[in-house]
C-alpha cells in the first residue's frame, strides 16, 4: 500500500500544536502516520509552509440560493425590506433553475467553499420538482445534480431532501413554493428513499432528512416523519428565526417554536435546529440541555435582519452549536465564527465571551459540525480518520509574527481567504496558492448556468 507523506509547519490537535507535524496518507486519503519526526524508511515528502487546522463542516446550505446572492440589496427608498420580501427575490431565483443549472451554480459554490475551509457541506435541499412543480420521472434528480456537483469540486456532502408541504401556519402553499412540495409524508418518505439510493452511488456523499420548518409542515406530519423516519442519521429543521414565525406559532400551536419541538419530539444530539434566533429564557435552557446542535448563520441571519441567537446564554448552560452559509452572502468560517463573538460582545459590552475564545469557538464549529453532517465527532486529527484540512500560510506576516500560544487567535481574529495556502479533502489537494484545482472548468459551467450563451 503506497502512503503519501506531507509536513506541516504545524497541525492543529485538540490538545494543542504538533510541530512539525509528519502526516502519512493511504491511498483514500485516511491517516496512517502521525508524528513530528519524519518515517524511518526513505520517502518522499511535500513540505507545506502551513498551519494545518481541521477542514470546517458547512451545516447549512440552500445552494440554489447563490445564484441571486448581491442580487437583492436594492433597497428602494421608503420600502419596506425584511425576510418576508426577500423572500419573494428567493421564489423568482428557485423558479427559474432547471437541473443543469443548478449542477453548475452548485459546483461553483463548492468550490468556493472550498476555497475558503469547509471540507463538508450539508446541503438542506428543497428544490424537488420541475418549473411546474411536477416530480422529475427520477424523484432524486435535483438531489442528484447535487451530488455530482459536489463530486466536480471535491466536497463532501451530507444530502438533506427537505419535506415542505404548505405556506405557512395553517395555509396553503404558494404557487411560487410549488417547486419544494411534497403533499403527504408519504410522499416525502419516497423522495427520501430515492435521494438514499443517489447518495450510495458516492463516496464524498451521506444522507439526512428533515422538515422545513413548524410553518411549512403540519403538526402531525412532523411528528410522523421523525417517527417513521432512518433511526439513526441526522435531523434538520429551521426553527423561529422570525418573530412573526414565533407569534404566529403561538397563535396556531399555542407555544413558541423551540417549546413545542422539545414537548413533541424526543430531542437528542441528532437534531439540528437551524436559527433559533429568538428564544425565551426556558427554551435557551432546555434546547442547551436537550443535546440538540443548534445551526447558527452568522452571514445570513444579518443580511435577512433575523436577530442574535443568545449565545452566551446558551453556551452557559452548555449548549450545543455549529456553523452555516444558508444563503451564501458570507462564505468564510473564519469571518462568521469572529462575527458570532463579536455580536456577542457588542450586546454585553464585554470582550471574553469565551475563555480562549479561538480555540472554544473551532472546537464547537468542527466537533458539532460533524455531528450535523452525521459524522463520529472524534478528535481533530487522527490515525485512521481521513485528513481533511484548511492549512493558513505560515508566511503570513501577522502569523509569522506569533507566539505560540497566539497562532490560533491570530487566525481566527486576523485572516481572511488571502491567508489559507490550501485545501485538503482525503488528502487530496482541492484548492492550493488560492486557487480551486479545477477553478476554469468549474467557472465557465457557472457561468453558462447564469449567463446562457455568454459563458
Amino acid at each position: 500500500m503506497t502512503t503519501k507523506y506531507l509536513c506541516f509547519d504545524r497541525l492543529l490537535l485538540q490538545s494543542g500544536w504538533l510541530a512539525p507535524a509528519y502526516v502519512g496518507v493511504d491511498a483514500a486519503g485516511i491517516i496512517q502516520y502521525l508524528q513530528t519526526h519524519p518515517p524511518s524508511e526513505a520517502v518522499a515528502i511535500e513540505f507545506v509552509p502551513g498551519f494545518a487546522l481541521p477542514g470546517f463542516q458547512n451545516a447549512h446550505s440552500h445552494a440554489f440560493q447563490y445564484a441571486m446572492a448581491g442580487q437583492a440589496e436594492r433597497h428602494a427608498a421608503g420600502a419596506k425590506d425584511d425576510f418576508w420580501s426577500w423572500r419573494e427575490a428567493m421564489y423568482r431565483c428557485a423558479l427559474g433553475i432547471d437541473p443543469e443549472q443548478l449542477e453548475g451554480i452548485a459546483a461553483m459554490l463548492y468550490a468556493a467553499m472550498l476555497r475558503q475551509g469547509y471540507t463538508h457541506v450539508a446541503e438542506f435541499h428543497y428544490l424537488h420538482h420541475d418549473k411546474e412543480g411536477k416530480p422529475y420521472d427520477n424523484l432524486a434528480e435535483m438531489g442528484e445534480r447535487l451530488i455530482a456537483a459536489a463530486e466536480t469540486a471535491g466536497i463532501k456532502i451530507t444530502l438533506i431532501p427537505v419535506f415542505y408541504q404548505r405556506g405557512g401556519f395553517a395555509r396553503e402553499a404558494l404557487p411560487q413554493q410549488r417547486r419544494f412540495l411534497s403533499r403527504t409524508t408519504d410522499d416525502y418518505l419516497q423522495l427520501l428513499d430515492d435521494s438514499a439510493s443517489a447518495v450510495r452511488h458516492s463516496i464524498l456523499a451521506n444522507l439526512g432528512f428533515s422538515v422545513h420548518s413548524l410553518r411549512a409542515v403540519d403538526q402531525n406530519d412532523i411528528i410522523k416523519t421523525f417517527r417513521d423516519g432512518p433511526p439513526s442519521i441526522p435531523f434538520h429543521l429551521h426553527a423561529a428565526e422570525q418573530k412573526k414565525e414565533v407569534a404566529d406559532c403561538l397563535a396556531i400551536l399555542k407555544q413558541r417554536p423551540v417549546a413545542w419541538i422539545l414537548d413533541h419530539l424526543p430531542v437528542t444530539d441528532r437534531f439540528n435546529l437551524v436559527h433559533c434566533t429568538h428564544l425565551d429564557d426556558v427554551e435557551v435552557k432546555s434546547l442547551a440541555a436537550s443535546g440538540a446542535h443548534v445551526v447558527l448563520c452568522p452571514g445570513t441571519e444579518g443580511n435577512l435582519g433575523d436577530g442574535i441567537f443568545r449565545l452566551s446564554d446558551y453556551t452557559v448552560h452548555g449548549g450545543a452549536w455549529c456553523i452555516g452559509t444558508d444563503s451564501h452572502i458570507s462564505l468564510s468560517p473564519i469571518e462568521d465564527l469572529r462575527w458570532l463573538d463579536y455580536t456577542q460582545r457588542l450586546v454585553t459590552h464585554k470582550r471574553n465571551t469565551f475563555d480562549d475564545g479561538a480555540a472554544r469557538l473551532i472546537s464547537s464549529a468542527v466537533i458539532n459540525g460533524r455531528c450535523a453532517m452525521g459524522l463520529p465527532s472524534s478528535g481533530y486529527f487522527e490515525v485512521g480518520t481521513p485528513l481533511d484540512a484548511v492549512v493558513f500560510d505560515a508566511h503570513a506576516p501577522l502569523l509569522m509574527q506569533a507566539e505560540e500560544q497566539n497562532i490560533l487567535s491570530a487566525i481566527l481574529y486576523t485572516s481572511s481567504s488571502a491567508e489559507i495556502f490550501g485545501t485538503l479533502v482525503n488528502g487530496k489537494w482541492c484548492v492550493k496558492n488560492l486557487h480551486h484545482v479545477r477553478q476554469g472548468a468549474i467557472t465557465l459551467q457557472f457561468l453558462n448556468a447564469v449567463r446562457p450563451g455568454k459563458g
